[in-house]
């Protein structure tokens, strides 16, 4: 005679990155798929985080009294990161269903454009399934940093270039 027990938790099966359709995100990797928006995103975030970086390095260095190190401390940082966005480039051309090689074409100029504005490919391809819908902090990041830029220009660019008129005017009165 067997009993069950009344007590024990109920048991399901949970789903995974595999059984939904997605794969898993991995940000030090060249193998899978990112998309368009987290594409972004992840750069962004990854020259924000470059930034601050950098920032903390040269300000303490330069503190200690070691500033003619700063400098270059502070370019060093810019290694993992320009690693990082060879490896989001690289996912994103997978996403595209091209080859990893293709972020050669990077170098022409405006043809980077393609890996913002072409969609990736539907469903699985050759690369793998595709990425996970974007959660709400990619799309504020990645939707943030064009409004971040147009704010930046606003309040820094254009006082400074007002600066430089008002400059240029008194030059010409002499």
């Amino acid at each position: 005679m067997s009993m069950t027990n009344p007590y024990v938790p109920p048991q399901a099966e949970l789903e995974s990155n595999q059984t939904l359709g997605y794969q898993e995100m991995k940000y030090w990797s060249a193998k899978g798929r990112i998309g368009r928006l987290r594409y972004l995103a992840y750069s962004v975030g990854g020259y924000i985080i470059l930034i601050l970086v950098a920032m903390l390095i040269g300000g303490v260095l330069g503190f200690l009294g070691n500033g003619s190190i700063a400098g270059v401390a502070g370019m060093a940082t810019s290694i993992p990161y320009f690693v990082f966005t060879i490896l989001l480039a690289i996912r994103r051309a997978h996403d595209m269903n091209w080859s990893g090689w293709t972020v050669f074409l990077l170098l022409i100029p405006f043809v980077g454009l393609l890996w913002l504005f072409k969609s990736g490919s539907p469903g699985a391809n050759q690369f793998g399934l595709p990425p996970p819908p974007n959660t709400l902090g990619v799309k504020i990041l990645a939707f943030g940093a064009p409004v971040l830029m147009v704010v930046l220009i606003f309040a820094v660019a254009l006082p400074a270039y007002q600066g430089y008129l008002q400059r240029a005017q008194a030059m010409q009165r002499q």
